[in-house]
């Protein structure tokens, strides 16, 4: 399906519950920002963002809008289509083990069984990347996890030299879980390395 502005595209987000959308900022009627913020409102589908070449900024604000994924014009249907397929492999349902118990830190609960982040009682809305970096994190409690490891477990190889779309990432995921990083906060920056993720009053 398609629509050929931002008002419409909404709507049948809404209404068809598609897999992924592809989103480009120059729409007709409102920028793809604007529409990618009422998607969120009711919706973690998977987003690549279209954009300009060398447009960073443009990058870093779909991704801060919480956009999964972006490309830059020009690109081969090739290309678009592998990075379709590699948004829609890592949103996919996380590969939960019996191991993967209820999990809490603080005022931080998470059941990755249940899809539910809940924060002092209420649920907390993450994006399908969000929720596998905090899945790989928490997994990994106590240990550093290196920028291309990161990268590699939620991206895919491909993606292991990205570490803008990963901080952008890190800083959104802790924005949401309200997470102060001069306390330190329970995701603790290991500079020119990596993160880890750390249970309060465990650093």
């Amino acid at each position: 399906i398609s629509a050929a502005n931002g008002r419409k595209g909404v709507e049948l987000v809404e209404t068809e519950s598609p897999d992924v959308v592809i989103l480009d900022i120059g729409l007709p009627d409102m920028d793809g920002y604007q529409v990618l913020k009422e998607i969120r409102h009711f919706s973690d589908v998977p987003v690549l963002m279209l954009t300009v070449r060398g447009e960073d900024t443009d990058i870093a604000k779909g991704l801060e809008l919480g956009a999964d994924d972006y490309i830059t014009k020009p690109f081969s249907h090739i290309e678009l289509i592998a990075r379709v397929q590699a948004v829609l492999r890592r949103t996919q349902g996380l590969a939960v083990t019996d191991e993967d118990r209820p999990f809490t830190a603080g005022k931080l609960s998470v059941d990755f069984a249940r899809n539910e982040v809940m924060l002092q009682g209420q649920p907390v809305k993450l994006t399908s990347t969000e929720r596998k970096l905090l899945y790989n994190l928490i997994r990994n409690e106590g240990r550093i996890l290196s920028h291309e490891s990161l990268l590699a477990k939620v991206w895919g190889d491909t993606y292991v030299d990205a570490r803008d779309l990963l901080r952008v990432h890190i800083q959104h995921l802790r924005q949401k879980l309200q997470d102060n990083t001069e306390s330190p906060g329970i995701i603790v920056t290991e500079h020119g390395i990596g993160y880890k993720f750390v249970r309060p009053g465990g650093i």
